[in-house]
């Protein structure tokens, strides 16, 4: 086991952990960044290529309008300023999923600059937000894949699938200015919200869309330079970065309370061992020796073009969430819920605004139906209530017509039979009792059944009505009307 989870509590807590992180973002256009290649996910191997992507001699590069587009939206949502005037630039470096030899990406002057995100502070037990600076967003391509196994034949073989070369990608760059693996998987949720409210990428991490490299160091509290940093890279959720991160942290503090120095370099997280492994020096890097891109001419975004763009901005998850709870009178939590995904929050506002009561709908969606999908595995968009499904259960429910026991019964119909609440409802049609002389009759037939729990009652012990009602309900196949069951069970026991 590695020394430093071992490290007591009080030496972790001499020391100040510095994180920054570099996200990259693939875009959602229909083509590549400098191609009329098909950005795609997937395809056979080497399929959505031409000369431009494989880096043939005399090949061209056309800037992808859209692309441009994408990242002035992305760079908006994050309160980025933009550059009217941004360069291309060549990357260059060798390897074999880069066929021409350089990336072409952007260096001393990006579309966009000096950005932030908030974040809870800390673990967010104190409340208080945090604000992350954010370096700069950059365009650039992204490079193919090296593909090392998975293949029929038992020969230690590389192959290399070109599909992904030209991919449009942003680049996001924070300030080290995260001190915590909690304020880390913040910033990359809340970063990851806002970019998918954009529409610019599905931020699909398995496949590619969403990655991340986290550049660690540690310093000691008193200290006032910060400290060697290692950069972590390859890791595949929000939540295994939060652990490799956490890890980082302590094996340096330990490097360090040895007497060690620590090394800067690149390190892969393994999850299988819970910790990180060195991939290459840092200090042995190569010099990318860029230089502008000859082949493409500055960028220019105009203030015009900009505001043509931003029309397409949204309202972003923190102003949404703000105005549904004054709107709809809805808990903090539930409008976090609520406004995870665009989908989600548009699917509640719509049934809010047609139902008898916003607040039953929210109460369905986070308790009922929610539930349901979970234990299906499936997402909202699998769900089979309907819109309209989901109002007239909540109108049903607010009414009274329906008692929670009727509710759960038939959203349990829907979700095991794949239909709507509306087509069980209107097939099952269950009628709520609400003649208060059936009632009364099952009241009395309930108290004479159950003399102990009445003298409780007559004792001072009021609770005991819930038992009576209980009863009544499990009597009436629970039909009875719940808000004049309760009232009748309250005046025949104080009758009693």
């Amino acid at each position: 086991m590695a020394a430093s989870v071992l490290l007591a509590p009080e030496v972790l807590a001499q020391y100040q952990p510095v994180i920054g992180l570099e996200v990259h973002v693939q875009l959602m256009t229909e083509s590549k960044a400098f191609c009329g290649c098909v950005n795609k996910y997937g395809g056979e191997p080497n399929t959505h290529v031409c000369a431009t992507c494989l880096g043939l001699p005399g090949a061209l590069p056309v800037l992808n309008r859209k692309a441009v587009e994408f990242a002035v939206l992305a760079a908006k949502a994050i309160h980025c300023e933009i550059r009217e005037r941004s360069v291309f630039a060549r990357k260059n470096y060798f390897y074999p999923d880069n066929p021409k030899g350089y990336q072409i990406s952007q260096f001393d002057k990006p579309i966009a600059e000096h950005g932030w995100l908030d974040v809870p502070e800390g673990d967010g037990s104190s409340g208080a937000m945090k604000r992350i600076g954010i370096t700069r967003l950059h365009m650039e391509e992204d490079a193919g894949k090296s593909l090392h196994d998975g293949f029929a034949d038992s020969v230690s073989r590389t192959y290399i699938d070109l599909n992904r070369c030209g991919t449009p990608l942003l680049e996001i760059v924070s300030e080290p200015d995260l001190r915590s693996p909690d304020e880390v998987f913040e910033y990359l949720t809340r970063l990851k919200e806002i970019l998918l409210y954009t529409g610019v990428s599905d931020c699909n991490m398995e496949e590619g869309s969403l990655r991340c490299d986290a550049n660690v160091s540690v310093m000691r509290k008193d200290a006032r330079e910060f400290g060697t940093k290692a950069e972590v890279k390859n890791v595949n959720s929000f939540r295994y970065i939060r652990s490799a991160v956490q890890y980082e942290i302590e094996r340096q503090i330990g490097v360090l309370e040895d007497g060690g120095r620590v090394v800067q370099e690149s390190r892969l997280w393994n999850q299988a061992e819970g910790r990180t492994y060195t991939m290459r020096s840092k200090e042995q890097a190569h010099d990318y020796r860029y230089f502008p891109e000859p082949d493409l001419p500055p960028l220019v975004v105009s203030e015009a073009w900009q505001q043509e763009i931003l029309r397409e901005l949204p309202e972003l998850p923190e102003a949404r969430r703000a105005r549904m709870i004054a709107t709809y009178g809805i808990s903090e939590q539930d409008a976090m819920t609520f406004t995870a995904t665009r989908a989600f929050a548009d699917q509640f506002e719509a049934a809010a605004k047609q139902a008898k009561s916003a607040r039953r709908v929210a109460s369905l969606l986070t308790s009922e139906i929610t539930m349901r999908l979970r234990a299906g595995e499936m997402e909202m968009a699998d769900s089979p209530v309907t819109l309209e499904g989901l109002v007239l259960a909540a109108d049903l429910a607010e009414s009274g017509e329906i008692s929670s026991k009727m509710l759960k019964s038939m959203l349990d119909t829907a979700f095991a039979n794949r239909e709507d609440f509306k087509a069980v409802y209107e097939r099952e049609k269950p009628q709520q009792i609400s003649d208060s002389s059936v009632i009364e009759e099952l009241i009395d037939a309930v108290i004479a059944a159950n003399p102990k729990q009445l003298e409780q009652f007559r004792g001072g012990k009021r609770t005991v009505a819930a038992f009576f009602v209980g009863q009544v309900m499990k009597a009436s196949k629970g039909q009875a009307n719940p808000a004049l069951l309760n009232e009748l069970v309250v005046k025949k026991l104080d009758a009693a």
